[in-house]
């Protein structure tokens, strides 16, 4: 009788032994591979104040630090400024840097030639209160940009005559967008940059001061970023544009933060004041009422 209570009671034991191997209890023994950090957030880049802006460095591009640049000043001729110490003097492009196509190099030619009779080509359009375009608007002189930042637009204006450029954020390009002064641009943030890509950019405007010309083609991506302590900005853009140019080229950007308090009023067409209307061009009219 006693080896028949045993064996049920053996049994029994068994099965609890492999229940318990297969409990949570028994799971929780094995080492879980654990989670990597969480990685700290970038915040975005502050370009915007209510009482700073940023004056750019001149109104010409800077050379990058390597491969195809902008159109430059012609050695030997390279213009003076107003304010920099001597005779100011027009833009005189080097039409033998190699990113120009024959047609946009003969244009500059015809600039130059110009210039030279006493004709049009000196003045930038800024001056007849025209929309510099896209990339010329980081060109803008003397007085600075102001940003204000959405999530899902960037605005930048020019102070002396409020020109505005719109940066549409995480969004694709229209399928079809129809040329404008400053074209359409859509932006992200990467990183602690800024990125805007641009196109459809009307070929009414010069990617520079010299009056380069471009073709529809046209794309422009901008990279801006704070520098210095949040005391400089940088932007880097590169151009394509297989139509005007043999081969992509970068080129840089310097602005310095001003803190001159918030943008003022200004005006530029609303003046009707063309300093020298035979050198420059004609000042934009409108014949269609406002109101």
């Amino acid at each position: 009788m006693t080896a028949r209570i045993v064996k049920p009671f053996l049994c029994a034991a068994a099965v609890m032994a492999v229940a318990a191997s297969l409990s949570p209890a028994s799971s929780r023994t094995a080492p879980r591979a654990a989670r990597p950090p969480a990685q700290p957030a970038i915040p975005i880049p502050e370009f915007a104040g209510t009482n700073f802006g940023w004056q750019s460095a001149g109104a010409d591009f800077l050379k990058p630090e390597s491969g195809p640049g902008p159109v430059m000043d012609e050695l030997g001729k390279e213009h003076v400024g107003n304010g920099q110490g001597g005779q100011p003097s027009f833009r005189t492009a080097d039409i033998s840097n190699p990113i120009l196509k024959p047609w946009t190099a003969e244009y500059l030619k015809r600039v130059k030639a110009s210039i030279a009779a006493g004709g049009k080509g000196g003045f930038t359009p800024q001056t007849s209160c025209i929309p510099a375009g896209t990339p010329a608007f980081l060109l803008y002189p003397a007085q600075p940009v102001f940003f204000i930042q959405t999530p899902k637009q960037v605005l930048m204006t020019w102070q002396p005559d409020h020109m505005t450029r719109r940066i549409y954020m995480n969004v694709p390009h229209s399928a079809n967008p129809k040329p404008s002064w400053f074209g359409e641009s859509v932006g992200k943030y990467e990183g602690d940059e800024l990125v805007a890509d641009t196109i459809a950019i009307t070929e009414k405007t010069f990617v520079d001061n010299f009056r380069t010309p471009h073709s529809s083609k046209l794309h422009v991506v901008e990279r801006f970023k704070i520098v210095n302590d949040g005391q400089a900005m940088e932007v880097t853009v590169t151009v394509d544009d297989p139509g005007a140019f043999n081969m992509p080229w970068t080129a840089k950007q310097r602005y310095r933060r001003v803190e001159q308090g918030p943008m003022v009023e200004s005006s530029c067409a609303e003046s009707g004041i063309i300093l020298q209307p035979h050198v420059m061009d004609p000042m934009p009219q409108d014949d269609t009422p406002d109101f």
